[in-house]
């Protein structure tokens, strides 16, 4: 599906608004499928988020035109036919995602409007954590025990994947200590390391060229054979204790503590910070070392800390109002395009891949960059020796994005 171009919302009848959103969910819907249930993505992450601004911009335009169903009010995924169904004890929402500053510090002063008055009012408290580029899953513990996994899905019910996340690393089989109950949030993923081996080895064999680490995780996890995604080398970050009997906190960052002390794996350097500069300071400085990491990041969470002020401020149906997340800008870099290698896959399906005149970005050098497929090339008119700028999506997949 190619993309439609959507003019602006200004000064359209309400008929013709109808029309444009009607256009904008189906692009979306398409994309979230592509996205989440087949893990082969067609557009860059920041193409997605210009659609769902678009159309969020339009509904809040338009208010009687918003539905119940429309992408903006739930999470996009849902579950695959063949692996066993999980209702989410808890539900597992997305985040609201801002792209500048002054929308980001909008974001913060409104949440702490909402706790003036309180005795957290006076100064919040938030953390501020990496948004690991991976695959949403909870983990479920009966008297410390791993009993079940599942994946996000449509933040309601997800998929069974329970064999398949005992041989992921960072999620403990037994805690330390016998929690009657406890449900965790976690993000799989797999590192550029792990990712570029797994590349190797599938192309060796004729087998599918993943896009991305976040792609090869979500295809690694949702195996339907265990010992395939043992052998894919994945790993994963506990970011959020969902609900538990028999312990309590007065804080996230206390909970992530003590989480790490049962033996999970939790969201590396957080931070609590107190007020909007200073977390808006973590952001940047998140930014600045996204490069060179070793596990994809597609932006910074600032969450507010203190558990009682989050029930205060409570959620939507998509996503809850103590926490927000930054989408750092793609980088971009000028090189030259001094070849075109077409990969054949298995299945016979040809992918283009441009070799390039290597060039520094997001902390790494860059030789290659998906061209995607050859209508790509065509609507482009890319040709050997132009002058090609390329992105990292998510900072992590170069792509020719312009000639």
């Amino acid at each position: 599906m190619k993309k439609d171009q959507v003019s602006q919302g200004n000064g359209l009848s309400p008929l013709e608004a109808a029309a444009q959103i009607e256009t904008l969910r189906q692009q979306i819907e398409f994309h979230n499928r592509k996205y989440y249930d087949e893990d082969s993505p067609e557009i860059e992450d920041a193409e997605y988020d210009r659609l769902l601004r678009e159309l969020e911009d339009l509904e809040r335009a338009y208010p009687g035109l918003t539905a119940s169903i429309s992408p903006t009010r739930k999470v996009g995924g849902t579950a695959r036919r063949d692996l066993p169904k999980v209702t989410h004890p808890v539900p597992l929402q997305s985040l609201n995602d801002v792209f500048s500053e002054s929308e980001f510090r909008a974001a913060l002063e409104r949440m702490e409007e909402s706790l003036a008055g309180t005795s957290w009012g006076d100064g919040v408290s938030y953390v501020a954590e990496r948004k690991i580029d991976g695959l949403s899953v909870s983990l479920e513990y009966v008297d410390g025990q791993f009993v079940r996994g599942a994946t996000r899905g449509d933040g309601l019910v997800g998929e069974d994947v329970t064999a398949n996340l005992r041989t992921v690393g960072g999620i403990p089989a037994r805690l330390h200590e016998a929690v009657p109950y406890l449900v965790a949030r976690a993000e799989v993923y797999m590192d550029t390391q792990a990712f570029d081996r797994l590349n190797e080895q599938q192309e060796i064999l004729g087998g599918k060229i993943f896009a991305n680490p976040r792609n090869a995780a979500a295809g690694s996890l949702r195996q339907l054979d265990p010992a395939v995604t043992a052998s894919r080398g994945l790993r994963a970050f506990t970011f959020n204790l969902q609900t538990a009997t028999g312990i309590a906190f007065d804080t996230h960052s206390d909970s992530l503590v003590w989480l790490s002390s049962q033996g999970f794996e939790v969201s590396p350097g957080y931070v609590v910070c107190r007020g909007t500069d200073a977390a808006w300071e973590m952001v940047s400085r998140i930014g600045e070392e996204r490069g060179v990491l070793s596990f994809g990041i597609d932006g910074a969470v600032v969450k507010v800390d203190r558990l009682e002020a989050r029930e205060l401020l409570g959620a939507t149906s998509k996503a809850p109002r103590w926490a927000v997340a930054y989408k750092y800008p793609p980088e971009r870099q000028e090189t030259v395009l001094e070849d075109i290698l077409v990969q054949v896959g298995r299945t016979g399906k040809l992918t283009p891949l441009a070799l390039l005149r290597p060039v520094r970005i997001a902390g790494s050098t860059v030789s290659r960059a998906t061209l995607h497929n050859q209508d790509y090339i065509a609507e482009k008119d890319i040709r050997i020796g132009d002058t090609v700028v390329i992105q990292k999506a998510g900072d992590i997949i170069p792509a020719v994005v312009e000639v």
